[in-house]
């Protein structure tokens, strides 16, 4: 069963920057695609970043230049390191990943920016 454990959310101050983690239950090479979503009640999951096998990043325009996402094979762990944090920013983000047709998520982590 793959699992994947998100951490690292909490308060922050606008402007301020936090790094989430994400700890796969098995190999990253196992997954075509790894990434952030955050939502916010009342909207659904949207997309932040996402990582391709080639190490290739894609980021959402909202997210652009603030936040990075990586992964480190060796420990198994993808992360998202957010700069520059703002009130829009507040949401809970999943860890997401897909390995052939299924998809896997985090159990969330709440991010809250305060202005």
């Amino acid at each position: 069963q793959v699992q994947l454990v998100d951490s690292g959310g909490g308060l922050v101050q606008s402007g301020g920057s936090l790094r989430l983690s994400c700890v796969a239950s098995t190999s990253l090479d196992r997954f075509s695609i790894l990434g952030w979503y955050h939502q916010v009640p009342g909207q659904n999951r949207q997309v932040v970043a996402q990582i391709m096998p080639d190490e290739t990043a894609i980021n959402a325009n909202s997210v652009e230049g603030r936040f990075t996402i990586s992964r480190d094979k060796a420990e198994k762990t993808v992360y998202l390191q957010m700069n520059n944090l703002t009130p829009e920013d507040t949401a809970v983000y999943y860890c997401s990943g897909m390995i052939l047709v299924s998809g896997y998520w985090g159990q969330g982590t709440q991010v809250t920016v305060s202005s």
